[in-house]
């Protein structure tokens, strides 16, 4: 165990079997947490889980689609009824739709407002009132520097980030009374399997790795663990006067 910021702290966390979910899984145990994970891909939920546990944390692994509402109040009354109580929400599932506004289908327009901002909707309004029952809690909402400085050909995409700024800053101002605080991480590109899987599509992925990184202000993508510790910082007890925040991680992409 690295600190010991998170003891006693439960967490559910959503897209908890790949890529930053995953590491913030494994960060929250590490801080002393204990975690549920929550992802359409059962088997890649378990298998987090398992590793988690394997090096001495708590970790449990829950099957949901969070664009599906009976999915997430399901999941949400599986951690009552088995933990107890929901300290920190991390919502972090989330898909990447490429194309302009004009080139965007409606059922990409939908799938991505129903997965990224939806479905952060949906959970928010069944642990909200846990938390308030409890004495309060800390929501950590993944966002994306593009909601802070669009690109190109990520119109769905940056609108539903948007989105979760507006859902984020709305949380904390209408729950700041009740110890509720509720902040927005907003990353740039962060190395992930869907990253590496957009990157094989190209007709040359070599040459489009190259041109990507070329691009990034620091010269190199986010790593997993790097946002990581900015969800731990901002569930912890540390963070006690930060609500309402929309807070960029994205290697000066936004300077």
């Amino acid at each position: 165990m690295e600190m010991a910021r998170l003891k006693n702290k439960i967490a559910l966390v959503t897209g908890s079997g790949a890529g930053t979910g995953e590491s913030i899984c494994f960060r929250f145990v590490r801080e002393g947490g204990t975690v549920v994970g929550m992802d359409f891909n059962q088997k890649e939920a378990e298998r987090v889980a398992k590793a988690v546990n394997a090096e001495g944390g708590k970790a449990y692994a829950q099957f949901g689609d969070v664009s599906k509402r009976d999915d997430c109040v399901r999941v949400v009354e599986w951690v009552k009824a088995n933990l107890g109580s929901i300290h920190v929400l991390c919502n972090i599932a989330g898909i990447v739709e490429i194309g302009t506004l004009i080139e965007t289908t409606e059922e990409s327009w939908q799938r991505s407002m129903d997965i990224n901002l939806k479905g952060m909707y949906y959970l928010c309004q069944q642990v909200v009132p846990l938390m308030i029952q409890q004495g309060g809690g800390s929501i950590i909402n993944i966002s994306s520097a593009v909601a802070l400085r669009a690109v190109k050909a990520r119109g769905a995409y940056t609108v539903s980030k948007a989105g979760v700024i507006g859902l984020t800053k709305s949380l904390a101002a209408d729950f700041i009374g009740n110890n509720i605080r509720a902040n927005a991480i907003c990353p740039g590109v962060v190395e992930s399997p869907s990253w590496h899987e957009r990157l094989r599509r190209a007709p040359d992925p070599e040459a489009a790795l190259k041109e990507f990184i070329s691009r990034q202000a620091m010269g190199r993508v986010a790593q997993p663990e790097e946002i990581a510790a900015l969800a731990a910082y901002l569930a912890s007890d540390e963070s006690a006067y930060m609500t309402g925040q929309a807070i960029a991680i994205d290697g000066g992409a936004t300077i």
